[in-house]
């Protein structure tokens, strides 16, 4: 995914990620709940919850999910509607 505005994290431009959601596995998936929960979420259905989309994003891109919360409203948009396309699939 090439960002529409590139971002500075940990030092680090940051202008594409590769999001590759065919390589996360189910436990993935639940160490992502897990992390979305730590993160404050209280979301009744987490597959809908930005912070856990934002969480899948970050384990498809092998990236910390503050890079992802990092990211410009556009692209953050973008990559957490990916994530629930795939989710909900």
């Amino acid at each position: 995914m090439k960002l529409k505005k590139p971002i500075v994290f940990e030092g680090k431009e940051v202008s594409e990620l590769n999001i590759d959601f065919d390589s996360l596995t189910g436990q993935d998936l639940i160490d992502a709940t897990t992390e979305a929960r730590s993160r404050g979420d209280k979301s009744p259905i987490i597959e809908l919850s930005k912070q856990y989309q934002a969480v899948v994003v970050a384990k498809a891109a092998k990236v910390l999910p503050d890079l992802i919360v990092s990211l410009g409203a556009k692209d953050f948009s973008v990559a957490t509607n990916s994530a629930q396309a795939f989710l909900l699939e």
